[in-house]
């Protein structure tokens, strides 16, 4: 097996830019395969995190209400969690909330055991590193580029020359749809990068955050709205937010690929999304501009937060696919083409379920043949 990755190193880009949390499951849809791998994931993880000594722990986290209206949705999340196989969720008043986080304050909330925090970079260095003890190899700095089919094998120009394969396996990431595309196939799908922004809590304001504190999710919404996560080395994380990147890798607003935006301009589902969603986009761009706001979403959630309290950190890209319709894919997404095996959509919960989505590549792989190429 030969995986060839673009950059110079591995957990370049989503998996070395999120939050560090290990998912419980408690938001996905029962049935749905982001349910079903990251439940199966999350306990490989462990288990691989422990054998291969990546910094990991269990920490817990609580998901405040801060109204009677996010209570309706703390019930359903409840309910997702228990479906997903879920025990010892804690249904919390003011009290409760406090007594898990004592600077926090909300309506209603919910404590859920089994999160916790990881180096995701570490874990995807472990994770190479088995590959090539497995018998494997890990090319870095080996970009693809063009794709076609001859002779039963997959001819795959890069940078480094003619590879060859009898079976492709695009994981590709932000760039998915568009190495599909040279593949051959033809998703409806679009990959839109939207950015996280992320700060950390200074000195003073760390002791306000015991663990994990989250908002109740926008449920029209993939993505969980700004949080507070304590770091797996230590310190405080808020964010990420999310707005619309002009660069698959635009770590920055300056960050502006032509080619990128325009694909994304160009998709019908764009409008409809910006269309349908303006207020909410809005809002989010809103906190990216300015830190009182970004500060004032974390005070519904810890209402002593300060905007002084937030230091500028990084940032990452989440490759969101986004259908014609202008509905954000919520799902994994797989498509299967001659002898090939395109992953077109992994959101979060991708990292937590890394391992379990391995195991469903490998058995839609395996009736494909044994060699690969990324």
């Amino acid at each position: 097996m030969l995986v060839i990755e673009a950059e110079e190193r591995v957990a370049a880009h989503q998996s070395g830019h999120n939050s560090g949390v290990i998912h419980s499951g408690l938001y996905y849809r029962p049935g749905s395969l982001k349910a079903r791998l990251c439940t199966q994931g999350r306990a490989e993880l462990l288990e691989f995190c422990a054998q291969h000594e990546v910094p990991h722990q269990i920490t817990g986290k609580i998901v405040v209400a801060t109204n009677q209206r996010e209570c309706q949705a703390l019930a359903e999340l409840a309910r997702r969690g228990k479906a997903n196989g879920l025990t010892g969720i804690e249904h919390l008043g003011p009290d409760g909330i406090r007594e898990h986080e004592p600077h926090a304050q909300g309506v209603e909330g919910l404590y859920v055991p089994q999160t916790g925090i990881a180096d995701f970079r570490a874990l995807a260095k472990a994770l190479a590193r088995a590959i090539e003890e497995a018998g494997g190899e890990v090319r870095l700095s080996v970009r693809a580029g063009k794709l076609r089919r001859e002779n039963n094998l997959w001819q795959v120009q890069t940078n480094h020359g003619l590879l060859q394969a009898r079976k492709l396996i695009n994981c590709g990431g932000a760039w998915a749809d568009r190495i599909a595309r040279a593949a051959g196939a033809r998703p409806r799908i679009r990959i839109v990068p939207f950015r996280g922004e992320y700060h950390t809590l200074a000195p003073g304001a760390q002791h306000l955050v015991r663990n994990l504190i989250y908002p109740v999710p926008d449920p029209r919404f993939p993505f969980l709205g700004v949080h507070l996560t304590r770091m797996i080395a230590g310190g405080i994380e808020a964010g990420p937010n999310a707005v619309l990147a002009f660069s698959r890798a635009g770590y920055r607003w300056r960050d502006v690929s032509a080619r990128d935006l325009l694909e994304t301009l160009s998709f019908p589902g764009s409008w409809k999304l910006f269309a349908r969603h303006l207020k909410t986009g809005l809002g989010e761009v809103q906190r990216s501009l300015s830190r009182a706001a970004f500060a004032k979403a974390l005070k519904r959630l810890v209402p002593e937060l300060e905007e002084q309290d937030l230091i500028s950190a990084g940032s990452g890209v989440r490759a969101q696919a986004l259908g014609p319709d202008g509905v954000l894919v919520d799902d994994f997404q797989f498509e299967e083409g001659p002898n090939a095996l395109h992953v077109l959509s992994a959101p979060s919960p991708a990292a937590t379920a890394s391992l379990a989505i391995g195991r469903e590549i490998a058995r839609r792989a395996l009736g494909m043949g044994h060699e690969s190429a990324r």
